[in-house]
Parts: structure tokens; sequence; C-alpha cells
């Protein structure tokens, strides 16, 4: 319907309508009072009674006597997040690269994935526990998983936690059965649509695909080769309040820089003056050679405002899914409940026993020994084979397995990617990382997944195709 055709109630009807679909409005929230609400658009109570009236005959809101008017969420709209926020071109979104890297079939290379190849992991000591599994107990391999997860896996946390200078109680603790879905549940529990979280700039894309889901505003911050920007930071936190901040602890993705002490240092002064939780995922940390506690943030802030996440998929198996959540004890309780009400309980008892069982075994150090080892390899290697092609890493890390790279001049990332995807190379364009969407000139390269020639191959013949469009 026209706007201008509209008479005053029918404004009002489509304005609650709006606020429904786009999630302003959730079911079972209350719609503003009907003086507040005409003061807000400037027209009468009693336009606002007849709109709500009419609503309500159609089933959108409902009147509770005494209370209000309430959504009753029969006519929202499905959830669909491409469409939410700014249009933005397929090649360049959040969901891109995961589309392309966890559908495509085994021939496709993927330099732009975020894992290990299979043949890095550590094969044998997962067949030996796998072995002693399929004598577990029926309980173990039938039942539930407790609420908060493994008691054994959450101990062996406990233990590596501490070997850091963390000191964290068992009820601290609980197990999720991803690290992705650790993030989900913090963001459930602290979040409402409409609050600010401020990430990285560039960011890990997911983190970005789970915000646009909790319909959040996002807010960016540079990131330099120490952490973010602390005077930008400093002055963003003051100024947007923002309710989260979701960063990398160790190795950030995607550009492989490492937190300074002394950026850690402001981060968490600026938090505690700002009242600012940060959620510091750490899944990257054992591909750190030489980890600093004091250029992380959960140990110098000892878990008062810094909730620490993880998981086992880069280090252990993708396949076998289990994350973690340390954090306040009050805080734990309340996410415990969420994992019941949305998924009722912890992570499988299988993959949990499968993880404690490796973790416990001694073998998992000498595995990531060797992977760190492989790495230094793989990204001296991969920085040789792509200057040829004047790609230059932003920075070398000092350990994971991520390049950050800046492209030649006018070379466009999400361009070159479209053109390798054709020729069966998945890459990681730089706006896929970036709020403000200002690296264009960047892609993420995962020198695990670079060794067979044709990336290379493929890589320097789409250079020479978009040079020549």
């Amino acid at each position: 319907m026209d706007p201008g055709a509209m008479t005053r109630t029918e404004t009002l009807m489509q304005e609650v309508r709006s606020r429904i679909a786009g999630r302003a409005l959730s079911p079972g929230d209350r719609l503003p009072s009907i003086r507040r609400f005409a003061s807000t658009m400037g027209v009468s109570p009693s336009t606002v009674v007849e709109a709500y009236d009419r609503l309500a005959a159609e089933g959108v809101i409902r009147a509770r006597p005494g209370s209000g008017f309430y959504v009753t969420g029969h006519h929202q709209p499905p959830l669909v997040l491409a469409e939410l926020g700014a249009p933005r071109a397929r090649d360049v979104d959040p969901f891109w690269v995961s589309r392309q890297s966890l559908d495509s079939e085994a021939a496709v290379l993927k330099p732009g994935c975020g894992w290990l190849p299979a043949d890095w992991m550590p094969h044998a000591a997962l067949r030996k526990r796998l072995r002693k599994l399929s004598h577990a107990s029926d309980a173990l391999l039938c039942d539930y998983g407790s609420t908060r997860g493994s008691p054994a896996l959450r101990r062996l946390l406990i233990a590596r936690f501490a070997e850091e200078g963390l000191d964290v109680a068992p009820d601290q603790v609980m197990l999720t059965d991803s690290g992705t879905r650790a993030i989900d549940l913090v963001c459930r529990m602290l979040l409402r649509p409409g609050d600010t979280v401020l990430v990285d700039d560039p960011c890990y894309f997911n983190f970005l695909a789970l915000l646009r889901a909790h319909q959040v505003k996002v807010v960016g911050v540079p990131y330099t080769p120490t952490g973010p920007d602390i005077d930008a930071f400093e002055s963003i936190v003051a100024s947007e309040r923002p309710r989260l901040y979701v960063t990398n602890a160790g190795l950030h993705n995607p550009t492989g820089a490492s937190l300074s002490s002394q950026t850690a240092y402001r981060v968490l002064s600026a938090a505690a003056a700002h009242e600012l939780t940060i959620v510091e995922d750490e899944i990257f940390a054992d591909f750190d050679p030489s980890p600093s506690p004091s250029a992380r943030l959960a140990v110098p802030d000892g878990l008062s405002r810094v909730i620490r996440i993880g998981s086992f998929s880069k280090t252990l198996s993708a396949s076998v899914r289990c994350g973690y959540i340390a954090a306040r004890a009050d805080w734990i309780e309340g996410l415990t409940d969420l994992q019941i009400a949305t998924g009722f309980a912890g992570p499988s008892p299988v993959a949990t026993d499968l993880i404690a069982g490796v973790l416990a075994g001694g073998s998992y150090r000498k595995h990531m020994e060797e992977v760190r080892r492989r790495l230094v390899r793989a990204r001296k290697d991969v920085a040789q084979r792509l200057a040829p092609l004047d790609i230059v890493p932003w920075l070398m890390p000092r350990g994971g397995y991520y390049l950050w790279c800046r492209l030649p001049e006018g070379v466009d990332s999400a361009a070159l990617a479209r053109r390798s995807m054709a020729d069966g190379v998945v890459l990681a364009p730089g706006n896929v990382f970036s709020v403000s969407q200002a690296a264009a000139a960047f892609m993420r390269f995962n020198v695990a997944q670079m060794a067979d020639k044709r990336v290379i191959a493929v890589l320097k013949d789409a250079m020479e195709k978009e040079r020549g469009r």
C-alpha cells in the first residue's frame, strides 16, 4: 500500500508489523503503552487504541487485561540472515566461504578454509581411543550427556588453565557441542536485539554471521600487529558503549597477529571503566609456540569480566565436536540453563570421552609440537611461493596456519575468489572478515592447505584474467 494513501490507523498498524518483521518486537514482547506510542507517533490515544484493536482482531497481538498488548508471534516471518542489514554481494558474504569449504567435493582445493588437512591430525591417538570406546558402558554410548559435560574433560581443562596461571573452580567451566555454540549461548544470555557488539576489523567471519543472527549492531575496531588499535578501542567503547567485545586470544584470525601485554592491559582497563564484557576465543592458542599469559585477557582479568571459550576442532578433530566456556560461576549457572532450554543436554558423552582420552594420554603435546614445526616450514614456503605474484604477508605470524596477505594494486580479492572457485579452488577474500568492508585488497591463506601446486597456478591465472578484464 502507498504510505501516502494510508490512514493514521493503518500507518500505526504498519509500524507495528514492521517492528515485528525486523525483530525489534519478538513473540511475547509487550507493545508500547497507548499513551507512549501516541506520543511517539504524534497521534491521539484513540487512534492507537483503534490500531491495537484491529491488530488484535488479526491475531498479530493480543490484549492482557490490566497489562497491555503483547506480540503473539503467529504472524512473524521466518528469519532470513542474508536479508538482514545492507545487501551484500554473495562472494563477500560471511556464509560464502563456509558453504564453499564445507559443501565442495573432495577434489576441490581449500586454501580458504579454516582447518588443518586430515592427514595432519592425530589419527593413531584417535583410533586408539575409539577402540576403547567400543567397549564402553551402554550408558556412555546411549545416554544423554550431563548438562555441563564430562567431569573428566572439565578437570583436564582446569589443569591446563592452571598451567598458565588461571585459577578456575569446577563450577566455572562447562562444555558445549562446539565453540560456535559456546559463543551463541553467551550471546543468548547477554545480548538483546539492537545491542552493540565490538569486534576486530578484520575478524573471524563467523563472528559476523552469528552476530547477524542475533540482530545486534556490530562495530569494528581496526586491528594492528599488537592487537586492536587501542586509542580507537578506548574511543569506541566510550562513545558506543558496546555490550560485548568478541576477539581471538593467542593468534588472531585472520591476521595471525599476537596481542601485546601493554594492549591487553589497556583493553581490560577500558572494559572495566565502561562495564564491557569480553569474549576471548582461544581456539588457536595451542598453535602459539611462545604464549604469554600477560598478553591474554582471561589470565590477568581472572574471569571477572572476560569469558573464555574454545574447542578442539582445530587441534584434534573437526568431526568430534566439543567446545567449552570458562566464566564466572553465576554466568555458568545461567548458561547451563540456556543449554538445557536450547539443547537439553551437554555435548555427546562419546565425543567428550574421546577428547579426554586423547588429551590425557600424553600424545597430544607431541602432536602439537610436530604441528607447530610443520607450520613454521609451511608459512615460510607459502610466503616464498606467493612472492612472485606480488602477494605479500601483512606480517609473518609467530604461529598458526594463516597468512593475511595484501594483493597487488588494483586486484580485488572477491573477484579473485570467484574466478578461482570456477577452477576448483576455494579462497577467503578480505571483505568476508571486515565490518567496514575495507579489506578488498587482502586475502587469508591457510598455509597447511596449499601443498598442491595447482593452488598457485590457479591463483596466478585468476590474477592475470582479473587484470586483463
